[in-house]
């Protein structure tokens, strides 16, 4: 989100907080309830394009939405009470733990996937490769002249690992501790921060190490890579005894897969028919990442890029809803 400012997230927040929060469509009749679905925003663009689709399609479909902003990981304690009731983007690198955690309670139900594969990671440019030529293998890093390449004044002569706001989780912190690495963990406050300072690092080619996930422009825009870590391994996160540290959990890197759906256990009485398009909800990481840079690199309104999609697939959309 580099283009964009950093409150720039925020704001596409409020507007759709602040947009009509109740909206009935002709199609009223067909909608099993008029209480409203509360549908979470988080603070990605992804995540709120993503949201807003659903919003869109379900508002056809003659249901009254809302949508409400809520922490990444916290907004489980809603969805179990039914406070909240649709998160429209958990992804498997961060948030599975939370999401087994939720629907094990039998208060949540997974939807299934969104169609977007997600990969979160430690990356770097490649014009960092020459002062740690050993990258992307992940032991580069324990290498003191390597992690001083990445280190900034305030945190020389450890290296400087930029990672995301601290509600999107990831365990890096961890991960730095159990894979003994001379690197210290600094939190971005928003998304928006975090690849204003990348597009600011890559113009002054300045060392940087930062989270990079996909669907994103970022990778598409910048030559670079992602550090290779051990493979995950559930046990990876559960037995200390896993791995090259015995004594620590998170020494490996974080997992990669689908980005799910998921919903409080009683949408499926309450909306069924809502239950049935968010469950057939479906888009691809090249259609996601080219609506992301859309809003982030183009500057477009994020409603105008959602009207565009709709406009363009309502074929497609209009499946779900049947």
């Amino acid at each position: 989100m580099t283009t964009k400012g950093i409150a720039k997230t925020a704001g596409f927040a409020m507007a759709f907080t602040l947009a009509t929060a109740m909206t009935l469509s002709p199609a009223w009749a067909e909608a099993e309830s008029k209480d409203p679905i509360k549908l979470t925003l988080h603070d990605w663009t992804g995540q709120l394009i993503t949201t807003q689709i659903m919003g869109e399609v379900l508002k056809k479909a003659g249901y009254n939405i809302e949508y409400v902003q809520a922490d990444y990981i916290a907004q489980f304690a809603g969805l179990k009470t039914g406070d909240l009731h649709v998160a429209m983007e958990i992804w498997e690198t961060t948030g599975r733990d939370a999401m087994d955690e939720a629907t094990a309670t039998g208060n949540v139900e997974n939807l299934g996937e969104t169609g977007m594969q997600a990969i979160e990671e430690w990356w770097y440019p490649a014009y960092m490769k020459e002062k740690c030529p050993g990258l992307p293998n992940w032991e580069a890093l324990k290498d003191e002249k390597c992690a001083e390449a990445f280190s900034t004044a305030e945190t020389a002569p450890k290296g400087r690992y930029l990672g995301g706001p601290v509600t999107w989780g990831g365990y890096d912190d961890e991960r730095v501790e159990a894979l003994e690495l001379p690197f210290e963990v600094v939190h971005a406050g928003t998304d928006a921060a975090l690849f204003a300072e990348l597009e600011s690092a890559y113009q002054r080619q300045a060392p940087v190490m930062l989270w990079v996930y996909a669907p994103h422009w970022a990778p598409a825009k910048y030559q670079g890579e992602w550090v290779q870590f051990p493979a995950y391994t559930k046990e990876c996160y559960e037995d200390p005894a896993w791995g090259t540290n015995p004594d620590a959990k998170y020494d490996c890197g974080k997992p990669r897969g689908p980005i799910w759906k998921v919903a409080w256990s009683g949408v499926k009485d309450k909306w069924p028919g809502a239950h049935k398009a968010i469950q057939a909800f479906n888009i691809n990481n090249d259609e996601m990442g080219a609506m992301i840079t859309e809003v982030d690199l183009n500057g477009k309104k994020l409603e105008d890029v959602v009207a565009d999609w709709m406009s363009k697939n309502e074929g497609r959309w209009s499946d779900w809803v049947k």
